[in-house]
């Protein structure tokens, strides 16, 4: 039951002698919040707030009409809270809440294990919750590693093993996969889905095919969490085998959210021979595995430089950065790739992807297949 309020000072005389009233204010009862909040379903476990009684606690401040909630759900600091928070809102402010607090809170393990496969025909639609991808996600501690070649070029080496492969230009910031990639044109829509980019075999999505002539992104960390989300949930990706993701360098929002969001995540840390990077590199090796996310091995990136005249090799950046992170953070170096460019073709240019025949996508070849092992 909704409670009408009306002060005299609402009142007024229109000419003619007949009344209005100005302002209406609808008082909200507790049972009133609990029956709008809890129709609204749990982002993760795809159920009621009612029936999973995840609403701990509900006030109202009669003289400004102020309604504050406390909502548990099963995984709090994601975007998926975000948009409930913001249903939330909207949901009281048309029931007649002139403001509304919102608090989350954790719902106890023991709601989350009973509930998580009370819906299975809806958790099938989410990648998120898909037992048939492999998520990987490609980090690295610092800037200028070359963690986007990387993600490339294993994306690619990967679909050449005849594997279904996806990737995520994580990077929101600092894009580049598509350029990287000789990618031209731009995602369509079909229905409510976005149909990512084919090249090489790999399905692409990433920031840059949503600005215009390079534009900067100038966002703060909720805004990139919903564009991450948009990603895994807006994008028509299909049944793939591998979801890689090109994280941004450091420890950051989107890397945050990417351990919020993908608990069963796989990392690759990437670093270049130098102790300082490798140093840094440790930091998001260090975050992977207190988030409790499987470190599949290393890349050492930029490991020489070996003359094509004399066979000579140049430790340019020094030795053995990457054997030691991997020493580090109790897991293997992958490989160690030299300094060198890929063969260019002027008709299907992609100046950042390898020759399958090229040393460099040899090397890709061998990593990829270790890759496929480690995660048999």
């Amino acid at each position: 039951m909704i409670q009408i309020t009306v002060s005299k000072s609402d009142y007024g005389i229109l000419e003619g002698g007949t009344e209005f009233i100005s302002e209406v204010y609808f008082m909200l009862t507790e049972d009133r919040v609990r029956e709008v909040v809890g129709s609204l379903k749990e982002p993760f476990l795809h159920t009621a707030l009612s029936e999973l009684n995840a609403i701990e606690e509900v006030k109202i401040k009669e003289e400004k009409n102020h309604v504050s909630v406390k909502v548990l759900v099963a995984r709090t600091g994601t975007s998926e809270q975000l948009q409930l928070q913001t249903q939330i809102v909207n949901v009281l402010k048309e029931a007649g809440a002139a403001t509304v607090g919102i608090r989350f809170g954790q719902l106890p393990e023991e709601v989350v294990a009973a509930n998580r496969n009370a819906h299975p025909e809806e958790e099938e639609k989410n990648l998120l919750n898909s037992n048939k991808t492999q998520f990987i996600a490609i980090a690295s501690g610092k800037g200028g590693v070359g963690k986007s070649t990387v993600s490339v070029n294993l994306a690619v080496a990967l679909a050449r093993l005849g594997k279904k492969v996806g990737l995520i230009d994580a990077d929101i910031y600092g894009f580049s996969v598509p350029d990287m990639m000789g990618i031209s044109k731009r995602p369509v829509v079909r229905g409510e889905k976005i149909i990512p980019v084919d090249r090489f075999g790999v399905q692409v999505i990433s920031m840059g095919f949503f600005v215009e002539d390079n534009a900067p992104i100038i966002w703060r960390g909720p805004m990139l969490g919903k564009m991450l989300n948009s990603f895994f949930n807006e994008v028509e990706w299909g049944d793939v085998d591998y979801l890689l993701l090109d994280l941004p360098p450091g420890t950051g929002d989107v890397a945050l959210d990417v351990h919020t969001m993908l608990p069963h995540c796989k990392e690759i840390i990437v670093t270049t021979p130098h102790p300082t990077a490798a140093f840094v590199a440790a930091r998001a090796g260090a975050m992977a595995l207190r988030t409790e996310h499987e470190i599949l091995g290393v890349i050492e990136n930029m490991a020489y430089f070996e003359s094509k005249v004399t066979g000579e090799k140049e430790y340019v950046f020094g030795r053995g950065g990457g054997d030691k992170l991997a020493e580090e953070l109790n897991t293997e170096v992958l490989g160690h790739l030299p300094l060198d460019q890929p063969d260019w073709n002027e008709e299907d240019f992609a100046p950042s992807v390898y020759q399958e025949d090229h040393r460099l996508g040899k090397i890709y070849s061998e990593i990829a297949e270790k890759v496929v092992d480690r995660l048999k």
